[in-house]
């Protein structure tokens, strides 16, 4: 299996493709051209797949570390070393560590934790603090570490650690209680019934809790949950807990589940809306403790459920499940324009049952394509990367998983920088998830440009926020990201705006950019 050009997460998508398994099925990612034309399997393959980077930081990040110092005297003979420069000695030859994927330093991004520097004797130790514990090149990033510190002449002995942040969204303050320990929702929707979705979802959850991440799986399909027939847990009931009134989810090889299958009820008959009041109760109300990925398995269609979970949960990223059929293709296309609109980034499509090898032959049965049958395992309560971590779906399924944790990552990082303040220049920097395009807005205008019902008139479209009534020199207080559309800005007065990214593309921007201010 290989992985496609991975090109930018919002709206353009990287795909990968796969080659058959055993039992005759193919699970594959499919080019991001395949959204407007099916593409075609002898295309060449644009690079082979990058690793993951696992943390994101800003830039400016300043390097949190601590450094203890001890006795000056040396080896007879050994040149004497200060502190500071044992500091820097260290720090630059971490530097050479370059990211794979965007080709920053370690140091820069912030990856150096709690370095302690004993140069007496030589002795250097720190941590590499990563955003998730499934980063497929942390082993790499430990030996590379050890590697070019004990390079340095006057280092004898090199400790490193590796870690990972406590679990967190973006925007926490904008999200349910029960989801703020929650790293990543990633969304596996088919917008089609019978695709496979929920057999993709459930190896894709067991393919991250096999990379060390901490995984959680819900299943939103009320009407027909799938979980409990591809997974056997032993405990098959949720429970309440009493003095919290919160919901423990099933576990399952470590893999924390929610199913309205496991309420003990089936599934439901009912009406719309009572279904997204159970989605909603059933997912924020659940004890998920810390997670890095939680998978949503959403149902078919593009209804009321998906737009509940859309506005509701702050959905990191959607993986879409199709078939080479030109009917399922068409939905697949609704969905993506849907995600689109909800400004939650497509990053992979799976193509699912394109083909299957009988009698030393391969048979496309829907047309040729680049998918795979894959729901060998699915009724077996075992999922198949867990029934054979060694064959080519589990591969497959690597393969996603990696693209998942990578894409995840960048979204993570592209959100959580895309407005900042520049107190330097007085003036609020802009850059949009997957642009190019910076550029400097100034608060008051922003301020100015509030769309809110307290800003406008809702019945006459009246300006009721004059313009005399915004200082010129007011500065945002605090901005936070809020969903993968907008940020959230408080300001001086006690007002919190939300400003979609659209909205700020269109203010007027500054031209003559001001000079830093004195420090």
């Amino acid at each position: 299996m290989q992985l496609l050009q991975v090109g930018p997460t919002f709206p353009k998508t990287p795909f990968l493709i796969s080659k058959s398994s055993p039992n005759g099925g193919v699970v594959g990612i499919l080019s991001s051209k395949k959204l407007s034309l099916l593409y075609d399997t002898n295309h060449s393959l644009a690079s082979s797949h990058r690793h993951e980077r696992c943390k994101w930081a800003s830039l400016n990040q300043s390097i949190s570390s601590s450094i203890s110092t001890k006795a000056a005297s040396v080896d007879a003979g050994a040149p004497a070393i200060s502190p500071v420069t044992a500091e820097k000695d260290v720090l630059a030859a971490l530097s050479e560590i370059i990211d794979p994927d965007f080709g920053t330093d370690i140091v820069s991004c912030g990856f150096v934790k709690d370095m302690n520097i004993d140069e007496s004797m030589g002795e250097v130790s720190f941590r590499l603090e990563l955003t998730t514990p499934a980063c497929p090149v942390k082993d790499m990033f430990e030996e590379k570490a050890n590697e070019v510190v004990a390079k340095l002449p006057w280092v004898k002995n090199v400790n490193v650690t590796m870690s990972a942040q406590p679990a967190k969204p973006v925007f926490a303050e904008q999200v349910p209680m029960g989801l703020r320990t929650i790293s990543n929702i990633v969304a596996v929707s088919s917008c089609k019934g019978g695709v496979g979705k929920s057999t993709v979802a459930v190896n894709l959850a067991f393919t991250l809790a096999g990379m060390g991440a901490r995984v959680g799986i819900f299943d939103a399909d009320v009407y027909g949950p799938s979980l409990p027939t591809m997974v056997s847990p032993e405990n098959r009931l949720l429970e309440m807990n009493p003095e919290k009134r919160t919901i423990i989810p099933v576990d399952y090889l470590g893999v924390k589940l929610v199913s309205f299958g496991f309420a003990g009820e089936g599934r439901a008959i009912m009406r719309g809306p009572m279904v997204s009041g159970v989605i909603n109760q059933l997912l924020t109300t659940a004890e998920w403790g810390e997670l890095d990925y939680l998978v949503i398995d959403m149902p078919p269609g593009t209804g009321d459920i998906h737009l509940t979970l859309c506005q509701v949960v702050p959905l990191s990223a959607a993986v879409i499940v199709t078939t080479p059929q030109k009917l399922s293709f068409i939905d697949v296309a609704k969905g993506v324009r849907m995600f689109s609109k909800l400004k939650v980034p497509c990053i992979a499509v799976v193509e699912n049952m394109c083909h299957f090898d009988a009698d030393g032959k391969r048979h496309y049965p829907f047309g040729r394509g680049s998918g795979s049958q894959l729901s060998a395992s699915g009724d077996s309560g075992i999922p198949e990367v867990v029934a054979d971590p060694q064959g080519e779906v589990s591969k497959t399924f690597q393969e996603l998983g990696v693209c998942v944790v990578q894409q995840c990552a960048k979204i993570r990082q592209q959100v959580s920088t895309a407005v900042t303040y520049d107190k330097s220049i007085k003036a609020i920097r802009v850059k949009v998830p997957d642009s190019d395009d910076e550029f400097l807005l100034h608060p008051a205008t922003v301020r100015r440009n509030d769309r809110s019902a307290q800003s406008v008139d809702e019945w006459t479209g009246e300006q009721k926020l004059k313009y005399n009534d915004v200082p010129e020199d007011i500065e945002p207080e605090d901005i936070r990201p809020m969903g993968n559309y907008a940020v959230s800005i408080d300001w001086p007065d006690g007002f919190c705006q939300i400003a979609p990214y659209d909205q700020l593309q269109t203010i007027e921007r500054l031209v003559d950019v001001p000079q830093p201010a004195p420090v």
